[in-house]
């Protein structure tokens, strides 16, 4: 079976959330890390087992997650992003929502890319929507250069009114599910037909919590790390959802100026399942119908995790 080209860029990603073009304006180094989760997929759980991994013996940052700028996101002026990723000085680690067919791709960069079931992955989504505080919406909606629709809000008073919408309708248009952000099904799929490639990890969230200090040892090998196992071990138990929780300001900043309750409430639970009780039969029908457009490979790691082949 013949391999596909190389990742390239063939989409455009720019909504109330999102300008994919920002990376134009970010020269990447060598040693950069790219981590991307469409969202709500354990990205914020990954960057602090990489933050963790790069600052094993040295002094953190406070917040710890500073330095990962989210490139696509257009609150934030893309000149004040550069210039802070341009004046730091330890290894970089960038975070993307976008998929592989929408930001740039370098032989010498390393990319982890994280997936979760997307059952439990809208469930994280609904507390997220629901807890966006009504500044960061217009800030989202009234950010100079926004293109088409503004973010829709506020959100439905029912978990399955969202559900029918995020999992039958895109955003964009050569998506078909994730509105009213953006498709995590696509997203996956841009990833996981390179995931051949060597400097391309797929990890899932179900692998993190079941067995996180060996998926630790996994990413610091990927990075090419070599690091006593006093540090793995250390880097895991810092990045356990209760000491993140715990930690919660201290590792991802203060999260009130986007999310009614801060930090706690953007950190929320990081438990799997709880879509069970909430989606009924004719809403699973629609995810089923929705993981049958995918290969069916991606479809059974998609909910499963496990290696990858």
């Amino acid at each position: 079976m013949s391999m596909p080209d190389l990742p390239r860029i063939e989409h455009v990603y720019k909504n109330h959330h999102l300008d994919s073009t920002r990376w134009d304006h970010i020269p990447l180094r060598p040693d950069d890390i790219v981590i991307s989760t469409a969202y709500k997929a354990g990205t914020t759980f990954t960057q602090t087992i990489v933050a963790n991994l790069i600052f094993w013996d040295s002094p953190p940052p406070e917040p710890l997650l500073a330095p990962s700028w989210w490139i696509e996101m257009r609150r934030h002026p893309i000149e004040n992003v550069r210039d802070d990723l341009e004046s730091q000085r330890h290894r970089r680690f960038l975070k993307s929502h976008v998929g592989l067919d929408g930001i740039p791709y370098r032989e010498e960069v390393r990319y982890i890319f994280v997936a979760r079931d997307p059952r439990d992955v809208f469930m994280s989504l609904w507390n997220h929507y629901t807890n966006h505080n009504p500044e960061l919406v217009e800030q989202l909606n009234g950010t100079p250069g926004r293109v088409g629709d503004p973010f829709p809000w506020p959100p439905p008073d029912e978990a399955r009114t969202l559900w029918r919408d995020w999992i039958s309708r895109g955003w964009f248009d050569w998506e078909s599910d994730g509105w009213p952000y953006w498709s995590l099904l696509h997203h996956a799929e841009t990833w996981w037909r390179f995931r051949h490639l060597p400097n391309i990890l797929c990890v899932h969230y179900a692998d993190l919590l079941a067995e996180l200090e060996s998926q630790v040892a996994r990413i610091a090998s990927f990075l090419g790390m070599e690091l006593p196992a006093s540090a793995i071990e250390r880097a895991a138990e810092r990045s356990r959802f209760d000491s993140v929780k715990k930690n919660a300001d201290r590792v991802v900043g203060d999260m009130s100026w986007g999310f009614e309750g801060g930090s706690q409430t953007f950190i929320h639970k990081g438990t799997n399942g709880r879509w069970k009780g909430v989606l009924d039969e004719e809403d699973l029908s629609l995810y089923r119908r929705a993981m049958g457009r995918l290969p069916p490979d991606l479809a059974h790691w998609l909910e499963n995790g496990g290696p990858v082949s």
